[in-house]
């Protein structure tokens, strides 16, 4: 790769980066707190993502990996946020105390009231708190973690049976109950334990009006619908999403999806009308469905599409849903807005974004 695509594709990647670091700030998402600081430059201060100040204006915002960063950069830390601080307040240590807890047990389920007896606090306010700061139960916490040691037991080539039982799940046939396995729909243990070499992934890259779009899709249909400036960046971010498939490029395998998609895109048709295979946590799906059945040329705020799925508590872990959609277009994220009815954190791009709405509402 020359240093002008190297250059290029770094750039592609910090501005991607950038976007997920700015949906976490939208939705105040107190799971990446932490993770990085983002600071404004109209107040010279600096934050943690889930700072409960006014939200700052995009241009105004740079995101840092660590407070000592900002601060060698001139900002100061926020006196409310207290981004500087480690011990955070009683309740965030109690939470974090639970989260360290499930991480060290999970081979074995863990009911709440033993968690609250051993971090403190109350069953029901555990929950509440549990969820509020980390954005899912500590059931579905727990559930997650034991998908990914199940995972990594198999990757390291366990047998299922052994993988199971040494994740936690007692048994294997949770692993193959019902459409959705715990390794994603459709997807068995065997399979995973063999590399995902039955999922294969046929993809095209192609030009459109908002740049370059990446198209995937499984044998079941559209998986991904990714959108960028680079092709090697894209390529690149469809194997992190799909790690255990086999994936290939072929332009000409799903080329009728492709146009389909990219005749949506560009804004020739209001609905690609493509089979999809979408892969997602239980709660992400739910997401991406509300966000499906926004109708063309209307938008949602976070917390109305929070309520939509029954959740209106919810509203940081539907922005992490949003952020963490990889079918642009076909499942709209951008008709998600502020409160404020302004654009906000796009992974694809603010501009685009822009763009998108613009063209909806007959901009």
């Amino acid at each position: 790769m020359s240093s002008m695509a190297l250059m290029s594709t770094r750039v592609t990647d910090r501005a991607a980066g950038d976007e997920l670091a700015w949906a976490a700030v939208i939705g105040r998402d107190r799971r990446r707190d932490g993770a990085f600081v983002y600071a404004v430059s109209t107040t010279g201060v600096y934050c943690r993502p889930s700072c409960p100040a006014r939200r700052p204006r995009r241009e105004h915002v740079s995101f840092f990996a660590a407070p000592a960063d900002a601060e060698r950069a001139g900002y100061r830390p926020c006196r409310r946020c207290r981004p500087h601080a480690a011990s955070g307040t009683p309740t965030e240590r109690s939470v974090r105390a639970a989260r360290e807890y499930l991480d060290q047990h999970t081979d074995r389920a863990v009911t709440l009231a033993r968690l609250s007896r051993e971090v403190g606090l109350s069953p029901a306010y555990l929950q509440r708190a549990f969820t509020r700061l980390v954005g899912i139960s500590p059931k579905a916490y727990q559930d997650a973690a034991r998908r990914e040691r199940l995972k990594a037991r198999l990757r390291g080539g366990d047998t299922v049976t052994r993988a199971s039982y040494e994740a936690g799940f007692g048994s294997t046939s949770p692993l193959y109950r019902g459409s959705r396995t715990p390794l994603g729909r459709g997807i068995t243990p065997g399979a995973y334990r063999r590399g995902g070499a039955h999922l294969r992934i046929d993809y095209a890259i192609v030009p459109c009006s908002l740049g370059r779009v990446l198209v995937a899709a499984t044998e079941r249909g559209v998986c991904a619908v990714m959108l960028g400036d680079d092709d090697t960046a894209l390529s690149r971010e469809l194997a992190a999403e799909f790690r255990a498939a086999q994936i290939i490029r072929d332009d000409e395998a799903i080329a009728p999806w492709v146009r389909a998609v990219v005749a949506q895109v560009d804004g020739a048709t209001r609905d690609a009308a493509v089979p999809l295979d979408l892969h997602g946590t239980a709660f992400q799906l739910r997401v991406w469905r509300a966000l499906q059945a926004i109708p063309f040329g209307e938008t949602r705020s976070y917390a109305q599409l929070a309520a939509a799925i029954g959740q209106p508590s919810a509203v940081r872990a539907v922005a992490g849903a949003c952020a963490s959609n990889h079918a642009s277009i076909i499942v709209p994220c951008h008709r998600v807005i502020g409160a404020n009815g302004t654009p906000t954190g796009y992974r694809w791009g603010i501009e685009r974004k822009r763009r998108l709405l613009a063209r909806e509402h007959g901009g």
